[in-house]
């Protein structure tokens, strides 16, 4: 029966014991909570439905995509996405890490849904050790949004999660893998790689004048 608290999801026998039930959930259709390197997420497989019932979910408006979070750069291709030379140059040395890049391609593998308004897909190498080994196992990317209530600020412990969604993980829609409270750190810095220069589109964790040490025509965020 499911249960509102979550999946210890802590040391690594913690996380290995975590893997089969999360795979499950997931090739179910089903969501999931999970720590980043950042705050607490919710995502679910790529595929159009489960992307749909995410969206119901945080009542998602459409010019609003999701981001993929992947555990190594060969996901990339498996999707027909397209690593741009300034993005190959920022990926080499931000990922894993706090790094999201949009990037062109995907039409055939990806949801529309996922596309964000400059016409790509939004990717981060996640560098929290357990979400990587959840992504490996799986051997797909999975879906990134914030795990928060929509107006609420986003969650960093499991407990608010377990606050304001609990009739969800008691239904079972939602499967909570519990690392406790996050320490803080600022959103990823989001780069648009699908035009001719690159773009910071949202400033974060890496400030440009450091990317710009990879990308010296670098735009935004000055």
């Amino acid at each position: 029966m499911p249960e509102t608290r979550g999946i210890p999801f802590w040391s690594l026998p913690e996380v290995e014991a975590a893997i089969p039930g999360t795979i499950a959930h997931l090739q179910d259709g089903r969501i999931l909570a999970y720590p980043t390197e950042t705050v607490y997420g919710f995502g679910t497989m790529i595929d159009r439905d489960a992307v749909e019932a995410l969206v119901q979910l945080k009542r998602r408006p459409p010019a609003k995509p999701f981001l993929l979070l992947i555990s190594d750069t060969p996901m990339l291709g498996r999707l027909g996405l397209h690593l741009t030379r300034s993005a190959s140059m920022l990926a080499a040395r931000h990922w894993p890490g706090p790094l999201t890049l949009v990037l062109p391609g995907g039409e055939r593998r990806v949801p529309d849904r996922l596309r964000g308004p400059e016409g790509g897909i939004a990717v981060r190498w996640t560098p929290h050790p357990g979400l990587q080994r959840i992504i490996a196992a799986l051997g797909d990317p999975i879906t990134s949004t914030s795990a928060n209530l929509p107006g609420q600020p986003a969650a960093v412990s499991a407990e608010e999660i377990v606050q304001q969604w609990r009739p969800e993980l008691a239904a079972g829609r939602i499967r909570l893998l519990d690392a406790g409270r996050l320490p803080p750190s600022p959103a990823s810095t989001v780069v648009d790689c699908t035009g001719r220069v690159p773009r910071v589109i949202r400033p974060g964790a890496i400030p440009a004048a450091t990317l710009r040490e990879s990308v010296p025509d670098l735009l935004g965020d000055l």
